[in-house]
């Protein structure tokens, strides 16, 4: 590496690069996060990360960079918008035949998206200061992505959690570059949630114990991707026909009046998964499923996994034959974890008052 290198040019330089590759912005930031461990190590003591035990089990590498990769010196955040058009969460969400997937599953997995632009970020980097150490990461080690990103200037960390950004909302996918490059860092921005908590009122499981503390055992999209058991049953009418994932704290956030659709190809929605009916996915083989979520971030869950959430959702639909149907068609299915669910779902159209849902014709 060249040592006499104008590095102030150079992260002006990468910011513009980092544009030209399709991230809406790029930051720098420095390897201290004592705080964000603090925070992470209280929550951690807390249990809030419920079965996702590779939060702890790294030790201090996710909040001490240079451990994980020794010799980091800075780190260049960035940030990609994936938005699709409006209005469809809302729309979905008003009809309990539908499936909703939270947004950022409906298109091509981000994480490859991502890293791939974050290499080729580096390739510019290597062409004007020669060889030098560096590690993209996208979500895909023990990485505090977004303390860092928010150190960096790219948002700030807001009461559901997620980074805010003030032109931008908070449908964005962050990655990171480690670097050994003594780069100038840019500045956090400050706090806008104000008073506002419409993020933690909204949320159809309480999973918010408190501003900027979220209990992930009971975050909708923790039990319908990280959980792989079985649904407690104080969440499984809140999950209404949400089969992958929540972005009801999102959709409510006054920010995301600024968010726009994404001009990301990778990103536009695959699959009919803006609009999917649930019997249609329900009646998915498991070779249809691996054939149709190829390529996507939907794929990690698995197929039991799939038909337990959608099975949860048919339970939560009108009772209608069809539905009916459906679920009677899983009864027997050979998994364990389907037959439960498939198990309640019957049960609750069974249950339920006549005058509650639709009447079986």
């Amino acid at each position: 590496m060249n040592t006499e290198h104008d590095f102030h040019q150079l992260a002006l330089d990468i910011k513009q690069w980092g544009m030209a590759l399709g991230f809406q912005q790029v930051g720098i930031t420095d390897t201290d996060l004592v705080i964000a461990k603090e925070r992470l190590n209280t929550w951690l003591a807390l249990g809030y990360h419920g079965e996702m035990t590779y939060m702890e089990k790294h030790g201090t590498k996710r909040s001490v960079p240079a451990e994980l990769i020794p010799g980091t010196l800075r780190i260049i955040s960035v940030r990609m918008d994936y938005a699709p058009p409006e209005p469809y969460s809302k729309i979905v969400k008003q009809n309990p035949l539908k499936a909703v997937v939270s947004r950022y599953a409906i298109g091509r997995d981000y994480h490859k998206v991502l890293k791939q632009r974050l290499n080729q970020l580096a390739a510019k980097i290597t062409a004007i200061v020669g060889p030098f150490a560096y590690r993209a990461f996208v979500d895909s080690a023990p990485v505090l992505e977004k303390p860092l990103a928010a150190k960096a200037g790219l948002g700030w960390q807001g009461k559901n959690t997620n980074l805010i950004n003030r032109h931008a909302g908070s449908y964005f996918f962050l990655g990171e570059l480690y670097t050994d490059l003594p780069l100038p860092i840019d500045q956090p921005v400050k706090d806008h949630c104000g008073s506002c908590h419409a993020c933690l009122t909204i949320c159809p499981t309480q999973a918010f114990s408190a501003p900027y503390q979220l209990d992930a055992r009971r975050c909708i999209s923790y039990l319908t991707i990280e959980y792989r058991g079985v649904i407690p049953l104080e969440f499984r009418k809140a999950i209404g026909n949400r089969i992958y994932g929540c972005d009801d704290c999102q959709i409510v956030c006054p920010w995301n009046r600024y968010a726009k659709p994404t001009d990301e190809h990778d990103f536009k929605p695959r699959h009919h998964l803006l609009d999917s009916d649930l019997i249609t996915l329900f009646a998915w083989t498991e070779a249809e499923f691996l054939a149709k979520t190829a390529g996507s971030a939907i794929r990690r869950i698995g197929y039991e996994q799939w038909l337990r959430n959608i099975a949860i959702a048919l339970g939560n639909a009108p009772r209608i034959p069809s539905v009916i149907e459906a679920l009677q068609a899983r009864s027997q299915h050979p998994s364990t974890l389907v037959r439960e669910h498939v198990a309640w779902a019957l049960q609750e159209h069974s249950l339920c008052p006549i005058n509650d849902k639709q009447p079986l014709a």
